[in-house]
């Protein structure tokens, strides 16, 4: 008796404490997105190089404050009211280097205009005359302003639209540097490769929408097989739209992408509540499905950097990326499933804990829906 117990406190703990990390999991939807992405792109002329800055405005906005009444509606006003501020931001948003001297700005232009997802955007448009002959730097001045682990894709190209150097920047990395030689250029490449390689795996370990998806799906899979039907299938989907996406050939607005991602959280859900936990019988065909629409959501991240703006530079992020959203996913996958297989071996698992957690799920889903679509 005194054993039997022992045995059903023990399970209440499991149950609790899986129930308790479930639940801080979900207590954080504020971090579905990344905490912030801007790009850089640098253009070499014969005479001089030409910068376009661009930055979603929440993120500059503690610097430059122009929506003053905070109605989220920038007018014309509130921007002429901040235009010598937003100018003189621009012309020390980037610190350039050629040929081991730095060289001011000739011109600054900047813009507050409306981007393919409905958001504010700040545009910096600058001009550096020369051209460099054997180094060229370029350090971002503005990390210490925007938020905790934003990053910053640079671009550098030549007059024909060439991609010729790519980086990641970030708090730690702030500087760009290119050198003549063809060594310098496979490096740069090799440097691109891991820094994307660590954004795909940053992207699915703090995108909790997308994990919220994957731990749900996880949670009534029975068998080994089971499990690796459903990554696959949502692997294979997500990266094909991740493509068609990234390369232009099939567009979605992220003001439809994001509230079908919540919609998906929700229904898998309610779904592993209404099956009472039971592994589902072809589920994978489901996960495929939905696993379209998440790869579309992971598309926005290289769509927001601006890559492969002009049709060049975008395998090697792509590639990149993409491999780092796979090891983040299988990573978890690794973690959590054995962890489920030993529970559903106690008799309380289905008939508690999966509808706890599935209804936990849904009502995650729920908020990010309310959020993206009456919130934006």
């Amino acid at each position: 008796m005194a054993a039997s117990r022992t045995t059903e406190k023990r399970e209440e703990i499991i149950f609790m404490g899986l129930g308790l990390i479930l639940w801080l999991f979900l207590a954080t939807p504020a971090l579905a997105h990344d905490p912030g992405l801007s790009n850089v792109d640098v253009k070499l002329e014969s005479n001089r190089l030409t910068a376009l800055l661009v930055y979603n405005y929440v993120d500059i906005e503690g610097a430059v404050m122009v929506d003053k009444d905070m109605d989220r509606t920038i007018t014309s006003e509130e921007f002429n009211a901040a235009k010598s501020q937003l100018e003189e931001l621009a012309r020390n948003a980037i610190i350039v280097n050629v040929d081991g001297a730095v060289v001011p700005p000739s011109e600054a232009q900047v813009r507050i205009a409306k981007a393919e997802d409905g958001r504010d955007t700040a545009y910096f448009s600058l001009t550096y005359p020369g051209s460099p002959s054997s180094s060229l730097s370029i350090k971002s001045n503005l990390m210490d302003k925007l938020s905790r682990g934003h990053r910053e894709y640079f671009k550098l190209t030549n007059g024909a639209g060439n991609t010729i150097a790519e980086r990641l920047l970030d708090a730690n990395n702030t500087t760009a540097e290119v050198a003549a030689g063809e060594l310098s250029a496979a490096l740069g490449r090799w440097h691109t490769f891991k820094q994307f390689l660590i954004l795909g795996l940053e992207h699915i370990l703090l995108g909790f929408d997308h994990l919220c998806f994957l731990l749900a799906l996880l949670l009534v899979a029975a068998t080994l097989g089971s499990v690796v039907k459903i990554v696959t299938s949502f692997t294979i989907a997500h990266s094909i739209t991740l493509a068609l996406a990234a390369f232009d050939k099939v567009t979605l607005s992220p003001s439809i992408v994001e509230p079908m991602i919540a919609v998906s959280i929700v229904y898998i859900g309610l779904e592993n509540i209404w099956r009472k936990g039971k592994d589902i019988e072809g589920r994978w065909l489901l996960t495929f499905a939905f696993g379209l629409i998440h790869g579309f959501g992971f598309a926005g991240v290289l769509k927001e950097l601006n890559i492969g703006a002009g049709g060049s530079g975008i395998a090697v992020p792509l590639v990149s990326f993409n491999i780092g959203v796979e090891l983040g996913q299988l990573a978890i996958a690794l973690l959590v499933w054995p962890i489920i297989w030993k529970l559903r071996q106690q008799p309380r698992f289905a008939s508690s804990l999966v509808p706890v957690c599935s209804l936990l799920v849904a009502i995650a889903g729920g908020y990010w829906l309310i959020q993206r679509t009456l919130f934006p």
